[in-house]
């Protein structure tokens, strides 16, 4: 066969670790399969087991859930210490909120709630740091849903900040990445969080339904541009600079 220059790598696939059964990687997932990797994805809440080396993968994405990182379940603290594998092995890593805070966790720093008990559920404001805007250019407005944040670990760089949970986005060595808020989520998951989750929407600072809906329309374009590039800077640059 000849060479085609315009041919991507074949990619090994990509770990997705979820936390619910019916849980989504959403545009994260259709994102990755766009650009060439197929999903392996687990489940450790539901007794599925977490790969001892991430060689045959091209990196990792562990997403949220209703748990807490300081939570005693088993599997809870076995998927934070087996967050040593990537980093160890110098593995793209991508933990979005549950993900970020169990990096956090990993790295030795605290994860709680608001000394006020203020929660970040709806549409908030972003502000990159100078080492965020270095990286690139970030959303004004990204969605959240959690009670509970992170200090930032020893030896990361804070990528972005927000105003209640100060710590929105920070970045450990050169592959690892720990974001606070959501950015996957498509239609359906946002219209299904947003029915499942009525209950919260009385909870300190949190917004109400009809916000959620309506702060899509007006912000959920420039997060999706956003995340396609973000997960470019994560996961593509191996790529880039080793042909896969």
């Amino acid at each position: 066969m000849l060479f085609d220059p315009s041919r991507k790598p074949a990619r090994a696939p990509m770990l997705i670790v979820l936390h619910q059964e019916r849980s989504s990687p959403g545009r994260v997932g259709q994102i990755l399969v766009e650009k060439g990797y197929h999903l392996d994805i687990r489940r450790p809440a539901l007794g599925d087991s977490l790969p001892d080396t991430l060689a045959g993968h091209s990196g990792a994405v562990v997403f949220g859930g209703p748990m807490s990182a300081n939570d005693p379940h088993d599997y809870v603290q076995a998927e934070i210490d087996w967050l040593k594998v990537p980093l160890k092995e110098n593995r793209p890593y991508l933990g979005i909120c549950l993900g970020a805070q169990m990096l956090a966790r990993h790295l030795g720093a605290r994860v709680a709630a608001d000394e006020k008990g203020l929660t970040e559920i709806g549409w908030y404001r972003l502000r990159p740091t100078e080492h965020g805007r270095q990286m690139m250019r970030w959303p004004q407005m990204v969605y959240h849903f959690h009670r509970e944040g992170f200090d930032l670990p020893h030896g990361a760089k804070l990528l972005a900040e927000g105003d209640a949970y100060p710590n929105q986005a920070f970045r450990y060595g050169e592959n690892a990445f720990g974001i606070q808020f959501h950015a996957e989520l498509t239609r359906a998951m946002m219209q299904s969080w947003v029915v499942r989750g009525a209950s919260r929407f009385t909870m300190p600072n949190a917004q109400r339904g009809s916000e959620h809906l309506e702060g899509r329309m007006l912000f959920d374009a420039p997060l999706r541009a956003w995340l396609s590039d973000f997960l470019e800077i994560v996961f593509e640059r191996q790529y880039q600079t080793t042909g896969g």
